[in-house]
């Protein structure tokens, strides 16, 4: 193994441990009876909208003496994960009924504060042995009353846990609220409130490392499997027809064409050419923009680099259920790893276009989708801020990811630079271009840009849009999703349809004797990220109960983000996949 490699895997070694993802401080899990076990009491919110939380006791909940705050790693607080030391003590087989914590008189303002987290559906999380626990703060009584000034809103007062072990560890834990113990919350007024909780054990043989297998079952269930199966047979089959349908039309007329060149070489050389062969001069011209072009090549295929690496740790089980905040440590890491990947393509290709100003292009690189995601993130942050939501990053851990970016993220991507400028590669065209560009004849709206891109983003963003509610209500919500296998099908599915796609579009307008393909090939690539930017209204106002500026700003601008990386990556797949097919074609017949 080279130097390089060695010190790379290292240093993502060494990222991935620092940053939380491998849990080197986890105890073993293992009790004796009467052995204090960790509770972690860890935020509230409304349960509609799951950005906007808040720490355990911004509720005026009895505060115990000595709290303590957990020490998080990177991806628990990216993840607004807030852990505090809880009011209850739940030790190993320690059973207690209906013991009072906590005696509080409520003012008017803790009784109007637990009223408004009521009316919002608030619920809480903690951890108990690293198993999580939910359940909601209080209920509305409606009644059959329609007038919202009628409900009574009532808090609840006694939690029950019950508690499964196995041996000298802890299995499982449910947590139910008590209907019966109530505190009437509906009024401005002093209430006196007795917090009371239960704690029940029972033995089970469910085997410790079998414990999660509860929370993964939900989004494998027979009625949800069936809903992916469906989605990837439909999407297989348009896959099949696609591909089956343009195989037969292009390799039809491309045979064609070639028989028809070939008999016009033989009859008459003075003919006039006609099709695409009549732009041969012209189709390798490079496209104007050079530097943002293989700007977006390098970012496009540093994202591409991102999502399988991601696919691959996803597939081996690391991303399993409330392991906290693995997924956006792993998404940090990867990406600071792979920006060498970026400076490299981008780079390389440049000078290949013959491009002088390196340097300027790799700034823009590094720039293209964190400068967006750097803005949106100011912008989200200070509102979360302003909401004193757990979504606000701390100072310290802003420095981390300045840090990340500044020593790692930087240095690889200008290393990566150096070595695609020095690579030296020559551009491969199997036709020489031409001194001044042909004219483009006038064409047909639906030939333009926009329509083509509707017409290419549309086939693969079907392939994908029943998966994508189960994406959302994982994200944006709070369904459990495990089923990477079938998301890695389907993400397959993706870009064999939008490489197809985007060759028969290309392949259309250079029969149109359109010779600016290169941009058009990496838009109509990437507009499949338009159109579930467009899904993401869609979701909003029709499938979810999403609501409150926090919570919509951050939807929106958050996934303004994530579809904007998947527009750079799947243009990136789109001029790839155009760019092997044209070098094909052109190889394929002589030209003067």
């Amino acid at each position: 193994m080279s130097t390089p490699t060695t010190l790379l895997l290292l240093l993502g070694a060494l990222l991935f441990s620092a940053a939380g993802i491998v849990r080197s401080d986890a105890s073993d899990h293992r009790y004796k009876e009467g052995d204090s076990v960790p509770l972690y009491a860890n935020k509230v919110g409304p349960f509609h909208n799951p950005s906007e939380t808040y720490r355990y006791f911004d509720l005026p909940f009895c505060v115990p003496e000595g709290v303590k705050d957990k020490k998080e790693a990177l991806g628990e607080v990216l993840n607004g994960d807030r852990l505090v030391s809880a009011p209850y003590k739940l030790n190993f087989r320690d059973e207690k009924d209906s013991e009072t914590y906590c005696k509080k008189k409520l003012s008017r303002e803790e009784v109007e504060q637990f009223r408004r987290a009521v009316e919002k559906d608030y619920y809480f999380q903690m951890y108990y042995d690293d198993l999580p626990i939910w359940g909601f703060i209080g209920k509305v009584e409606k009644e059959g009353k329609s007038d919202p000034t009628e409900f009574k809103y009532f808090l609840y007062k006694h939690i029950q846990f019950e508690i499964l072990y196995n041996n000298d560890r802890v299995i499982e834990i449910n947590a139910r609220m008590d209907p019966h113990s109530l505190v009437d919350v509906t009024e401005d007024k002093e209430v006196d409130a007795e917090f009371m909780y239960t704690v029940k054990w029972k033995e089970t043989e469910t085997p410790f490392e079998k414990r999660m297998d509860k929370y993964a079952m939900s989004s494998s269930l027979p009625h949800h499997l069936e809903i992916h199966w469906f989605s990837i047979i439909n999407s297989c089959v348009t896959v099949l027809l696609l591909t089956g349908f343009l195989a037969t039309i292009l390799m039809r007329v491309l045979k064609n064409d070639f028989m028809k060149y070939a008999q016009d070489e033989e009859a008459a050389d003075d003919q006039e050419e006609t099709g695409w062969k009549y732009i041969h001069g012209d189709v390798f011209r490079f496209p104007k923009h050079k530097s943002l072009f293989a700007a977006s090549l390098g970012s496009g295929t540093q994202l591409f680099t991102l999502t399988i690496f991601i696919f691959m740790l996803s597939l081996v089980g690391v991303f399993y259920p409330y392991n906290r905040g693995a997924l956006f440590t792993a998404l940090v890491v990867i990406y600071a790893l792979t920006s060498g990947i970026a400076g490299y393509t981008a780079s390389s290709f440049y000078c290949q276009l013959e491009g002088k100003n390196w340097v300027r292009n790799l700034l823009l690189t590094g720039g293209l989708f964190c400068g967006p995601l750097f803005l949106t993130f100011c912008f989200l942050n200070t509102v979360a801020i302003a909401y004193s939501a757990t979504a606000a990053l701390p100072f310290g851990t802003i420095v981390v990811i300045v840090l990340i970016w500044t020593l790692v993220t930087s240095p690889l991507l200008v290393l990566g630079g150096i070595a695609g400028k020095n690579s030296k590669a020559e551009f491969q065209a199997p036709v020489r271009t031409t001194k001044y560009p042909r004219e483009i004849p006038p064409l047909p709206w639906y030939r333009s840009a926009i329509p083509q891109m509707a017409m290419a983003g549309f086939l693969p963003f079907s392939a994908i849009y029943i998966e994508l509610y189960y994406i959302f209500a994982s994200v944006w919500g709070h369904r459990i999703y495990t089923i990477y296998s079938i998301l890695f099908i389907v993400f397959i599915i993706l870009l064999i349809v939008t490489a197809f796609i985007t060759v028969a579009l290309t392949y259309f307008q250079l029969a149109a004797e359109d010779h600016e393909w290169w941009w058009r090939s990496f838009l109509c690539g990437g507009s499949t990220g338009l159109f579930i930017y467009a899904y993401c209204l869609y979701y909003y106002y029709a499938r979810s109960d999403m609501s409150g500026f926090m919570q919509t700003s951050f939807f929106f601008g958050y996934m303004a983000c994530i579809c904007y990386g998947f527009f750079l990556m799947l243009g990136t797949v789109g001029f790839r996949a155009a760019l092997l097919f044209v070098r094909h074609i052109y190889r394929s017949i002589k030209c003067e």
